[in-house]
């Protein structure tokens, strides 16, 4: 939403280039955009990846404990 927003005041405020069919600014943010479009997605994928991994180690450890101490009770 940011973007589309900074995008639309470009277009307004920035002057015409000489052959009248974009802004000059308007161009150099589209390209600075599309560079930078996917800056974070590579963070953002390791962190869900430690997030699903932690999930995964918590449930194992979870269903181990149980085993383990139902395991335990019949001990006599």
């Amino acid at each position: 939403m940011l973007k589309i927003l900074v995008l639309l005041q470009l277009a307004v405020l920035a002057p015409i280039d000489q052959h009248g069919d974009r802004p000059v600014a308007h161009r150099r943010a589209v390209v600075r955009l599309r560079r930078r479009d996917e800056h974070g997605s590579v963070t953002t994928e390791y962190v869900l990846w430690a997030v699903a991994v932690i999930a995964i180690v918590g449930i194992v450890v979870a269903a181990v404990t149980a085993y383990v101490q139902a395991q335990s009770g019949k001990i006599k």
